[in-house]
């Protein structure tokens, strides 16, 4: 059997219309008043890019964290003259400040109330993945986009990213012939870990505001800054996290809207560690025509994997495309006397993502009018898919879920977690 010869291609952004065009040639002709909710890093990230559009004037900062405020600022200051008023609560950051854009970049408990109260004020929403902490948070954003005709844009920036891009046309256009079967996994090894043991917040943190509407937990450094993810009175854990983003470009890729069933089981309790979160997980999405599984793990990186270790593979009659984030994509022809192809990856800096497309996106489709190719809808399907998964680990059974009536199926227990109570005073929106 002949050696297999790895054939490399680099994609570029006017491989496709998606990203080619008025896109990238448009000149900003406006400046648009935008507030960032949640100054953490990540929002740091996604509010330089929009400077870097020079089509923002950025009027706000808010956080609970007088810390990272004092950060997020310094370095405001050294990317524009700006000279954004500093706020702890958003409800006031919006009241005063009639934002045109209002930056999401909270931790996922923190994503609803302030989406909604930015688009009913008339703002247009840059939200970051996953879009909520329960389905029905999820739903009510939905609503008030469309009720209001703002855009509500996900940062799903790999839908973005050149090597996605093409991978998706590769796809579309059968070079990886019938697919039964989708395989979306993430895979590190965060070692032990530590027990972080109760403590008082730190000064200039607003403990009781940042848990907000979830309960009210002890404080310790685990969750913040940063750790929040692997705690579900915040989050939803790695599939929470990952999950959206590997389940969105599978549901760019197919026609099906959502799975009709859904199944999964978890461990926890492995590491020594504070986090409630599972530490492996796996799930089945059963659609009408493929298999879509999920998997993840802390403990263990899979070394012996062929590619990297986070992605999703398709495996199709032809081949098997593994679509990846900092490697690209590749695929592995059936016939063994083929050759490999693989497509390089193109990431911006810091943190090696392309938030600057998705803001060209944003922008264009103010502008225009125009909805957004990461459409809020599709950050509800793929965040739910995560959110269905971990409601079947917790109930252990198979869930049936209807999507166009937004319900589980003849399981009332289970229907009452796509919700869940909120701590007074806030309230769950409708």
């Amino acid at each position: 059997m002949p050696t297999r010869r790895i054939f490399l291609q680099q994609s570029t952004l006017a491989a496709t219309s998606l990203l080619a065009g008025p896109l990238l040639s448009r000149t900003p002709t406006a400046k648009y008043k935008t507030v960032l909710i949640g100054s953490g890093w990540w929002g740091l990230n996604i509010l330089r890019e929009g400077l870097r559009t020079r089509a923002i004037t950025v009027v706000g900062l808010c956080d609970a964290d007088q810390n990272q405020l004092k950060k997020c600022r310094a370095e405001v200051d050294k990317l524009c003259n700006d000279r954004p008023k500093q706020y702890t609560d958003f409800r006031e950051c919006l009241r005063q400040e009639q934002p045109d854009i209002a930056i999401i970049a909270t931790p996922d408990h923190w994503h609803a109330l302030p989406a909604i109260a930015a688009l009913r004020g008339g703002a247009h929403v840059f939200l970051e993945k996953p879009i909520g902490h329960t389905v029905k948070e999820g739903t009510a954003i939905l609503q008030a986009a469309r009720a209001t005709q703002k855009i509500c844009i996900v940062d799903f920036h790999r839908r973005y990213a050149p090597h996605n891009v093409s991978a998706n046309q590769f796809l579309r256009d059968g070079k990886v012939g019938k697919i039964h079967q989708v395989k979306a996994f993430v895979h590190y090894n965060w070692g032990e870990g530590t027990k972080e043991p109760d403590s008082t917040p730190p000064e200039g943190l607003d403990w009781d505001l940042y848990c907000g509407p979830a309960p009210l937990v002890p404080y310790h450094s685990g969750i913040h800054p940063r750790g929040f993810r692997q705690y579900a009175a915040f989050a939803n854990g790695q599939i929470g996290d990952w999950g959206p983003h590997w389940f969105d470009q599978m549901l760019w890729w197919t026609e099906e809207k959502m799975p009709r069933r859904i199944y999964s089981t978890k461990k926890s309790g492995i590491r020594n560690s504070n986090a409630d979160c599972p530490e492996e997980q796996l799930a089945v999405f059963e659609f009408e025509d493929f298999i879509c599984t999920w998997e993840h793990s802390i403990t263990n990186a899979r070394p012996e994997s062929r590619t990297e270790n986070v992605g999703i593979y398709f495996y199709g009659t032809t081949g098997t495309l593994h679509l990846g984030w900092q490697k690209g994509w590749t695929f592995f022809p059936a016939d063994n006397n083929k050759e490999i192809i693989q497509v390089a990856a193109q990431l911006d800096e810091p943190d090696q993502q392309n938030i600057a497309l998705v803001w060209k996106d944003l922008l264009y489709c103010i502008a225009n009018k125009k909805t957004p190719h990461a459409d809020i809808e599709h950050g509800k399907y793929a965040t739910d898919m995560a959110l269905l998964a971990n409601i079947s680990a917790d109930m252990g059974r198979s869930l049936h879920w209807d999507a166009n009536a937004d319900t589980i199926l003849n399981d009332e227990a289970a229907n009452k977690k796509l919700r869940r109570a909120y701590r007074a005073p806030w309230v769950y929106p409708e």
